[in-house]
């Protein structure tokens, strides 16, 4: 067991810790899989039949995403659970939509652009996950991703994106999506962790404000 010395005081890295921060990785490795390989699906390839198998690859996508978010790291619990609640919203939305239309779920989010109301949730949970590593660990690809993904869902759902834009933002995100999720897997453990003095911390001031 390692100790490092925190802002409030000293604290431990264990392996439940560890344990953890690789099943937030895991997530988003699986979650950017999944985005890239739907995306490759979508950009490459125009017979209509690949149109199913982007449900259960936007499913998987979700899930992992979900898992996620469960196990990152997020000083402000507050956030933390805002993040969980969108993706709950985002899951509800999804299954609301792939349940009451019968053409292929991306078929019906794309025809029917206003349904980006409801499933974009999950995808604002997603780049609450960007804006925290941004600011936590000031990569690049995070930065990029940050904007880019409300950028090309609300163009959209307004319609005012060139086809080849929407295109072309899709194909970085992708790009992006999985260079972050690779980066994750080789980065040290500890620095995902982050500082467990402020948990704590954070956690006994909660304690002691009086109760209304």
């Amino acid at each position: 067991m390692e100790i490092y010395q925190g802002q409030f005081g000293e604290f431990t890295v264990d392996s439940d810790d560890r344990r953890g921060v690789i099943i937030y990785r895991t997530g988003l490795a699986v979650a950017a899989s999944c985005f890239a390989t739907g995306a490759i699906l979508v950009l490459f390839n125009n017979n209509p039949n690949i149109y199913p198998l982007l449900t259960p690859l936007y499913t998987c996508f979700s899930i992992a995403l979900g898992v996620s978010l469960l196990f990152i790291h997020i000083y402000m619990a507050a956030l933390h659970r805002a993040l969980q609640a969108f993706w709950v919203i985002g899951s509800i939305a999804a299954l609301f939509v792939a349940h009451t239309d019968p053409q292929p779920f991306a078929v019906t989010v794309y025809t029917h652009p206003l349904t980006i109301l409801g499933i974009g949730f999950t995808f604002a949970a997603l780049t609450g996950i960007f804006f925290k590593e941004a600011f936590c660990f000031n990569r690049l690809e995070t930065k990029i991703l940050t904007p880019l993904v409300p950028t090309l869902l609300l163009g959209h759902m307004l319609g005012i994106l060139p086809l080849q834009w929407e295109r072309a933002l899709l194909g970085i995100w992708a790009i992006f999506f999985v260079v972050f999720a690779t980066r994750k897997l080789i980065q040290a453990i500890p620095p995902d962790i982050g500082d467990k003095s402020v948990f704590a911390y954070l956690k006994a001031q909660q304690k002691e404000q009086p109760s209304t």
